[in-house]
């Protein structure tokens, strides 16, 4: 099979073509699991932090992807849910013990032997990849297989980003950045809460046009003050500057979500500004997002298709998959990205 790997750390400044594509033989399924053929793949954020090393993978060269659309190819021994021909998506979660106490309770992504698909196990930035039959999902029939990639992570993390917010109909809900899952989210907020206000704030003029397309009842840059103070802020950027404004911003009692699973340190003296009467004092609370659980997959898809929300999508060739990582990094983001097998 054609494979894109990541050879060794880099930074996409120093080095725009991190990727290199080889051919490596087609992997064989295990008991419980199944070969998958790619058909597309979504470009997450959290490739950006795995090529610059800030959540590396497991080893080097390694298949990076995380957001996948695929037909099963081939059943390994056992595997019996899904037939072959089903179309199926693999998201970030892809593997959890399934009997500890967080797998029990439902959380599998907080499980101590959660393993990350595209960091731990081989991703879909290939034409085909293996997967336990457990963390494979159907994908409803109203998504074509690009429009499907991100609702995997952008749009399941998202949705456990907005449940941890604990909003109430009324609330108003905050969004700092506004990239491939901000986009649903929003989509997903005004169905949920028709009578919440929605702000964003955002550092591009094109992220903010966007969101005001979309239906943001006000949007603003990452250090405006937003017309009331909302109940909740959800953070899905890579720096610290919109978390410490976040904080400025949130209404006594409010809670910031921080939707990303590592932040880059460019910025990190930000945190220096923090100060406890302004960003902390009246019970303000700060709550990250780790990983992702089988059910919060589950249900978004459900949710979406019901809806139903419409995931705005750039596709790229396969063979542009570095180009796609480079203009992520870039902040050239309109919804999603996603390659393209």
């Amino acid at each position: 099979m054609k494979a894109a790997v990541l050879e060794a750390v880099a930074t996409i400044r120093d080095n725009p073509r991190p990727l290199s594509f080889v051919e490596l033989p087609t992997p064989a399924p295990g008991p419980g699991q199944i070969l998958v053929r790619v058909s597309a793949c979504g470009v997450c954020h959290t490739e950006l932090d795995e090529i610059e090393g800030r959540t590396p993978p497991v080893s080097f060269p390694f298949i990076l992807g995380h957001q996948i659309v695929g037909r099963v190819e081939a059943p390994g021994p056992g595997a019996s849910v899904h037939p072959i021909g089903a179309r199926v998506g693999i998201g970030w979660i892809g593997y959890a013990c399934g009997s500890c106490p967080a797998c029990i309770a439902g959380d599998d992504n907080l499980c101590p032997d959660f393993q990350a698909t595209g960091r731990d196990l081989p991703g879909g930035y290939a034409q085909y990849v293996v997967v336990s039959e457990r963390f494979a999902f159907t994908i409803p029939g109203n998504f074509t297989d690009a429009q499907a990639a991100p609702l995997l992570c952008a749009g399941a993390i998202g949705w456990r980003s907005l449940r941890l917010c604990g909003l109430k109909d009324g609330d108003v809900l905050g969004m700092t950045g506004f990239g491939a899952s901000a986009h649903l989210v929003l989509q997903l907020a005004r169905h949920l809460y028709p009578s919440s206000k929605c702000y964003v704030f955002a550092r591009s003029e094109a992220q903010r046009r966007f969101a005001g397309f979309l239906g943001a009842d006000w949007v603003g840059e990452t250090g405006d003050t937003p017309p009331r103070r909302p109940a909740a802020i959800i953070d899905t950027t890579p720096a610290w500057k919109p978390m410490v404004a976040a904080l400025a911003n949130l209404a006594p009692g409010g809670r910031l979500v921080v939707n990303a699973i590592r932040k880059e340190q460019a910025d990190k003296h930000e945190l220096a500004r923090l100060d406890y009467a302004e960003h902390l004092w009246r019970e303000k609370e700060i709550k990250s997002v780790a990983n992702v659980a089988s059910r919060d997959i589950e249900e978004f898809l459900a949710l979406a298709d019901r809806i139903p929300i419409v995931p705005e999508v750039q596709e790229y060739p396969f063979a542009e998959a570095n180009r796609a990582l480079a203009d992520l990094k870039a902040g050239q983001n309109r919804g999603a990205k996603v390659l393209i097998m």
